[in-house]
């Protein structure tokens, strides 16, 4: 079992609010110090007067978009610092309960959103072409492929390695319990959003897709009993759509092939993914990985074993 990996590191309460508390300084301080000195140089200390979106706009958006990037990717090394150092903890155990990480499923999980995404986004702009201008310049998008492509994954792989790593073991093992680390990580991961400028121009609404994608990506990783289709999810949604479509309110505006120049809002319609296009995601999975006993794999007990074998699964 996935969560019970945690049982091979050191697992006590303190450890978990102590690291934490650590990658969170990482993330979010030391992270973001080499943006915030770049718009100081650029703008002057009259920069922290401005509004998030005024800030995105002081440096290229290239490179706006690498900077603010580069914090989940520290953020990412401080997480494997913790996981290794102050839990001592394997990084493959908190990635998979395989003998090693199966890259199969992390294409598999890039491989259906990208092509949803890439299909659907091809019939709404044929349907609807007002509702997009040709943003597509070849030397500026270059740079964000090489950019996408390698920033991107980290900043992906950090909020996997957050909330459907790092967390869903360390709260599973502390509350012996599958559905609790699922809902608590869920919910955070959703939570993390609400400062992001669609939730201002959308509403609240917003915020259930957001806390539903947490679920997808949470009941993925314990139905397959590892993280390796959510990370692929994950990333394939963030890198296509950072290279597919930008537009003025969104978190990252970049040199896109389209830009979005709708009037966007949501409704009800928010809730079409939710209970349409993620349980036909979950039930390709299910099929093609054959998962089973989904009530004991999703609200089961989480207990020690009672002897562990250093050299073997658990």
């Amino acid at each position: 079992m996935f969560i019970k990996l945690a049982y091979k590191a050191k697992t006590e309460w303190w450890r978990y609010l102590i690291g934490v508390i650590i990658i969170f300084l990482g993330w979010q301080l030391f992270g973001f110090l080499p943006w915030l000195g770049l718009l100081v140089l650029e703008a002057g200390p009259q920069v922290f007067t401005l509004t998030q979106g005024e800030m995105m706009q002081v440096l290229d958006s290239n490179l706006t978009f690498f900077f603010l990037l580069l914090s989940f990717a520290v953020g990412l090394a401080t997480l494997f610092f913790v996981v290794k150092f102050l839990h001592e903890q394997k990084i493959k155990d908190v990635t998979t309960s395989r003998k090693k990480v199966d890259w199969g499923r992390f294409f598999f999980g890039f491989s259906i959103v990208a092509v949803f995404s890439l299909v659907t986004t091809i019939v709404d702009y044929n349907m609807q072409p007002e509702d997009y201008l040709w943003n597509f310049k070849t030397v500026p998008f270059l740079i964000l492929v090489a950019i996408a492509l390698i920033m991107v994954p980290l900043q992906t792989s950090f909020e996997e390695y957050l909330f459907r790593g790092y967390l869903m073991q360390g709260i599973g093992v502390l509350a012996g319990n599958r559905w609790l680390p699922l809902v608590i990580t869920s919910v955070i991961f959703g939570g993390m959003h609400i400062f992001n400028p669609e939730v201002e121009k959308l509403g609240y609404i917003i915020m259930a897709y957001y806390i539903g994608t947490g679920f997808l990506l949470g009941i993925m990783t314990l139905m397959d009993e590892g993280m390796e289709l959510a990370l692929g999810f994950h990333a394939g949604n963030n890198l296509i759509g950072a290279l597919l479509i930008t537009a003025d309110w969104t978190a990252f505006q970049t040199n896109s092939v389209l830009k979005d120049v709708s009037d966007p809002s949501a409704g009800w319609d928010i809730l079409v993914p939710l209970l349409v296009v993620y349980p036909v995601f979950l039930f390709l999975m299910a099929r093609t990985y054959r998962w089973n006993n989904w009530k004991e794999r999703l609200f089961g007990k989480v207990s020690p074993p009672q002897t562990i074998n250093y050299h073997e699964e658990i």
